[in-house]
């Protein structure tokens, strides 16, 4: 078999059995996306390894594959503490021979103004967005370049694209992660290795329940935007189309999308739409 990376959009549009018998590394697999897409590539008969950390959430989605949780691999840690991160993926190769996609879904968001986030609430957001994600992807890179094969994908936002009220933080770190993944992808064609960044606009999740306020203490409620988005299971088919498709950027969302344009191509239209979006 060639290396999927080799295949052609048409081929992989038709082929079936797209991602039977891959090995999917997963974050923030014990909700939202993460979720969605665990039970996604599990269906199309993946090898899933799921983390986040929630074990126990990770063990009821597990236990949620049904017929196929055989497949899928329970590997619980925290994104602000991966100083072992190193020898955990050094074990999961040992145990399932190579890892061919790497979704890298976990993160957290903010709701406080500047003015009132202690630098130390910044540098916790960063550490858990930005340096846990590219910790993870760094300790698997070397074993795709290994392989000459891969796919590695991050999790942006469209607040990643611009800044947002009561985002600072979150939008810095996610607008981070644009720099250092196309990067990898410029410096890894050759290694036949693929890097693709989702952008979700609203989607249907606990993000913003979640979210730390200027205490560092969470938001605890789900923001009124975010009610009306679309289903994570509709954003797990969006991104997995997009895997197929090859796509460099992974739109998921509906209309608010239009502000990536807007913002690109009438930038004080956008300014004028922003400052009147209610953003909680």
């Amino acid at each position: 078999m060639r290396n999927f990376p080799a295949w052609s959009p048409g081929y992989r549009m038709k082929n079936n059995d797209f991602f039977k018998g891959r090995v999917a590394w997963i974050t923030g697999a014990s909700s939202g996306i993460g979720e969605a897409l665990v039970y996604g590539f599990a269906e199309r008969g993946a090898i899933v390894v799921a983390s986040s950390n929630d074990p126990s959430g990770l063990e009821r989605v597990k236990n949620n594959c049904s017929g196929n949780s055989e497949r899928v691999f329970c590997v619980p840690f925290d994104l602000a503490e991966m100083s072992g991160i190193n020898k955990t993926v050094e074990s999961q190769v040992e145990k399932l021979g190579r890892i061919d996609f790497l979704l890298n879904l976990g993160g957290i968001s903010q709701r406080a103004r500047i003015d009132e986030t202690p630098l130390w609430l910044d540098r916790k957001i960063f550490e858990i967005n930005y340096f846990g994600t590219i910790a993870l992807t760094k300790a698997v890179l070397p074993h795709m370049i290994r392989q000459q094969s891969g796919h590695v994908l991050a999790t942006s936002s469209i607040s990643g694209r611009f800044g947002f009220p009561l985002r600072s933080a979150y939008s810095a770190s996610k607008q981070a992660l644009h720099g250092f993944f196309e990067t990898l992808y410029l410096e890894n064609k050759k290694n036949n290795i693929r890097s693709s960044v989702i952008i979700p606009g609203r989607v249907r999740t606990a993000i913003s329940i979640h979210a730390l306020n200027a205490e560092g203490k969470e938001h605890g409620r789900l923001d009124d935007g975010q009610a009306g988005g679309i289903t994570p299971e509709k954003a797990a088919e969006i991104i997995i189309r997009g895997i197929i498709k090859d796509k460099r950027e992974i739109l998921v969302g509906k209309g608010e999308l239009m502000l990536l344009h807007i913002r690109r191509y009438l930038p004080w239209l956008f300014f004028r739409i922003a400052d009147k979006i209610k953003s909680t």
